[in-house]
């Protein structure tokens, strides 16, 4: 059955990719949709032998490579973390491809659509069932693979070409990280498996490791090393500018990867390797602070967004910031219980978006939209369920983990606690402004757009309308259904899976803070909800006066130009580095000094001297015998002197000045 759950996703995807010609686009489609949702159904079999029953699986398939000192076997772990991401994997898998089915039905690469989301899938499920960590580089280098060939999926499209490269090449510097921190295990521990590492970890705390000169606690550059690696891919401040581009991709796409597979592959990783962070503190801190700024500055971002798939990406990086300061905080249970809660509302939005911009016309600027309340109702009742179950209403699932981040942070009484809860506190209420905005700008308002796609729209078929209903059963109710299993006091629900020193159990400590300090979030989303409403649907003229002041554009500007980032990357960083490396690099190195050392310089400069040698009048003896002493004392002086010169100048130093020479000769 483990098996047969991981193989599914991969042969349906070879299937329909090699033989989409002949069995069509919808062949494709059928075949892909069904292998996915056997998917979804033999892991709520794993769920429940694992979870429920606590029985974790370990399978060791075949030896994968053997060196000297190592072998390495594909293995699969089933733990209460591995089938947790199983099911929120497969089942947003499922729903896409069936959305899938009928939102990209016209397109003529259809089998070539679902193959890639199948193997996307399927990598994702190598990624969270590896029991070592090279297998499970193997599935992350497999999502960022296939989320390129997804974001690039229409090619002929130039944005879609630059969003597509742009999410591999951030992605680089995070997988970077993330192969220094593998070296780095390997060479401490001896092993790459997780059950040799996480029992070896207490014991390797006490190691230090030389870095630039200075003694690193081994565990502490490790740590730090795996959140560079969950940076990339989870799109966390410094490293989160690809995240929106790749709403360049079919809406499907854009679920697919904010919900269940992609972004959610670094907060998988900081929870499974729990126990090398709760042995790092310093790196925790880190986290802490990084996922509280992302959550803010994802979400004051998002305020003033136009593109309908762009608020929600936003929404996607702030959420994602919530759950890896919940991670730094030592709440891995309420992180993975964001992650799971997050996945279905996220779909929910998404594929909601995806039905209005198919009515619309592939429109996703929201300026040009209002007044589909009237024409998609169902969709509408989707989209309110979702925006609310994001902005944390009560009793929807957003609800129960979302607070519980904020009230866990005041909890943990430390000085970074304090500051992601401020910041935590501060991203709810933009969420619930951005939220409001979207609904009003989209539904409410009065209809700003073509008038023939008003004419001819109307609610989405049942492949499209089927996802969105269960996905709203499920923004309303998993959170309540899975609370006490997942994050109640005293439950043996993770058993091994989640590591938690009993100084860092912040969760009891949230448990009894005051009532008005746990209504804080609340009344400060209620009020992002009001703001909203008075500024979209009562006062819009107010606004309009407000952002033509010179303040109201400047901070418009600010925040619509998304704080600036992409510009700083491209004109103060990427551009210098060109430059250098053209300047540099290139001219003065590759074609100077190399060049002058290689077949272009040294070795016509030898034949130039040897032909001027070879006029010359060297026919008589004493001529050569000059030459040959010459030559001699040459060598000898060169052996007599070396080492008095290495004594005092380094070869490195020497060579360093010979270069520094020559650049300015040239």
């Amino acid at each position: 059955m483990y098996l047969t759950l991981i193989s599914l996703p991969f042969l349906s995807s070879i299937v329909s990719g090699l033989a989409g010609r002949w069995i069509g686009g919808r062949g494709a489609a059928i075949l892909s949709t069904l292998s996915i949702i056997s998917t979804f159904l033999l892991s709520c079999f794993a769920f429940y032998e694992v979870a429920l029953l606590k029985s974790p699986c370990l399978i060791k398939l075949s030896p994968w490579f053997v060196t000297e000192t190592y072998q390495l076997t594909w293995g699969f772990l089933f733990d209460t973390l591995t089938v947790v991401m199983l099911i929120v994997v497969t089942s947003i898998s499922s729903l896409v491809h069936l959305y899938s089915t009928e939102y990209m039905g016209e397109d003529p690469h259809l089998p070539r659509f679902m193959a890639y989301l199948s193997f996307f899938t399927g990598f994702m499920l190598i990624l969270v069932t590896a029991d070592n960590f090279i297998q499970m580089f193997v599935g992350w280098e497999g999502v960022g693979l296939c989320s390129y060939l997804l974001i690039n999926f229409w090619y002929g499209r130039i944005q879609a070409n630059k969003a597509a490269l742009k999410a591999m090449i951030v992605n680089r510097i995070g997988d970077f990280g993330l192969a220094l921190a593998i070296f780095t295990i390997y060479s401490y521990f001896q092993s790459l498996d997780y059950a040799v590492v996480f029992s070896l970890t207490p014991l390797i705390n006490t190691y230090e490791l030389p870095f630039i000169s200075l003694p690193i606690n081994v565990l502490d550059f490790i740590g730090f090393f795996l959140f560079i690696g969950a940076v990339g891919k989870s799109a966390q401040v410094g490293l989160h500018t690809w995240l929106p581009d790749a709403m360049e991709g079919p809406t499907p796409v854009s679920a697919l990867i904010h919900a269940a597979t992609m972004v959610t592959a670094g907060v998988f990783l900081l929870c499974r390797c729990s126990i090398i962070l709760e042995y790092a503190p310093s790196v925790s801190i880190i986290i802490t602070i990084i996922g509280g700024m992302t959550a803010f500055l994802a979400a004051t971002t998002g305020l003033l967004q136009n593109d309908l798939k762009r608020v929600i990406a936003y929404s996607t990086c702030s959420q994602l910031g919530y759950m890896v300061f919940a991670a730094g905080l030592s709440s891995y249970s309420v992180s993975v219980f964001h992650l799971s809660n997050h996945a279905f509302f996220k779909a929910l939005l998404f594929l909601g978006a995806g039905s209005v911009i198919h009515a619309m016309g592939d429109e996703q600027d929201m300026r040009k939209m209002g007044g589909l309340i009237k024409i998609l109702p169902f969709t509408y009742s989707a989209m309110v369920i979702g925006s609310m179950a994001l902005m944390g209403f009560p009793f929807l699932t957003g609800f129960y983990s979302k607070d519980l981040i904020l009230e866990v942070a005041y909890g943990s009484f430390t000085v970074e606690g304090r500051f992601v809860y401020t910041l935590g506190v501060l991203a709810a209420f933009f969420t619930a402004y951005y939220s409001m905005r979207l609904l009003a700008l989209t539904f409410l308002r009065a209809p700003n757009g073509v008038r023939y796609f008003y004419e001819h729209s109307h609610e989405s078929p049942l492949p499209m309308t089927i996802p969105l209903f269960l996905l709203s059963f499920g923004s309303i109710f998993i959170g309540y259904l899975s609370r006490d299993m997942f994050v109640g006091v005293g439950t043996d629900f993770w058993g091994n899976a989640l590591t938690t020193l009993p100084s860092k159990e912040y969760i009891l400590e949230a448990e009894f803070l005051d009532t008005e300090i746990k209504l804080i979030p609340l009344v400060f989303s209620f009020s992002g909800v009001g703001l909203a409403i008075a500024h979209y649907l009562k006062f819009f003229k107010f606004l309009f006066e407000l952002k033509n002041t010179k303040t109201g554009r400047l901070l418009y500007t600010f925040l619509n130009r998304k704080w600036f980032f992409d510009k700083v990357y491209n004109e103060w960083i990427s551009q210098n580095i060109l430059n250098i490396s053209y300047r540099d690099t290139y001219q003065n190195i590759d074609r100077g000094i190399l060049e002058f050392l290689g077949p272009q310089g040294l070795a016509t400069q030898i034949s130039q001297y040897t032909n001027k040698l070879t006029v010359q009048p060297l026919g008589f003896t004493y001529h050569q015998l000059f030459v040959l002493l010459g030559a001699l004392s040459l060598v000898l002086f060169g052996f007599g002197f070396w080492p008095f010169f290495i004594s005092f100048l380094p070869l490195d130093l020497l060579l360093i000045l010979a270069l520094i020479l020559f650049y300015v000769w040239l």
